[in-house]
């Protein structure tokens, strides 16, 4: 059965449908900069999640709730893949901070990305009257909030962010 977004709804999706395309562009483009391998693939394992973030949004803005079972699937093999690529960067970094500046860059401005995309998130969830359509946005939300930890701790692994 279709739902009937509000107004406001719509708008917020909106939002986020800009947010997400945003953030396949920057993962894709910053996959093919970055020099370590196991960034890029990190990059480009987001990217491929990023884009399922946009077509449920797409899917909420034509009124249909998407079944979320797929994509919880998904979301724990980039959280494996994101795990594996931190052990191995911690394995493979044997001088921490000598990193390459460039990826650095890289890492930081997707950070923040991230964070910028989980707090709009976290705002969707509280507007929205339909129980169904706020727990896919909660559950995009917690990926989104795995994909900061997951460049979190590539860049603590590579000597990139010292926690004080």
């Amino acid at each position: 059965m279709p739902i009937q977004l509000s107004q406001k709804e719509k708008s917020l999706l909106m939002d986020q449908r800009t947010h997400e395309e945003t953030c396949v562009d920057k993962y894709t483009k910053y996959a093919n900069q970055a020099q370590d391998a196991q960034l890029k693939q990190l990059f480009n394992s987001y990217s491929a999640q990023e884009q399922e973030h946009l077509n449920t949004i797409n899917q909420l803005l034509i009124g249909q709730v998407p079944n979320m079972g797929g994509q919880q699937g998904q979301g724990q093999q980039a959280q494996n893949q994101q795990q594996t690529a931190g052990n191995q960067a911690q394995t493979t970094s044997t001088v921490q901070g000598n990193y390459n500046q460039e990826d650095a860059k890289l890492c930081k401005d997707m950070l923040m990305t991230e964070k910028y995309v989980s707090g709009a998130y976290d705002t969707a969830v509280f507007e929205f009257r339909d129980t169904n359509v706020r727990q896919v946005l909660n559950h995009i939300q917690k990926e989104e909030q795995q994909h900061g930890e997951g460049i979190f701790q590539y860049m603590q692994s590579q000597g990139m962010y010292q926690v004080q």
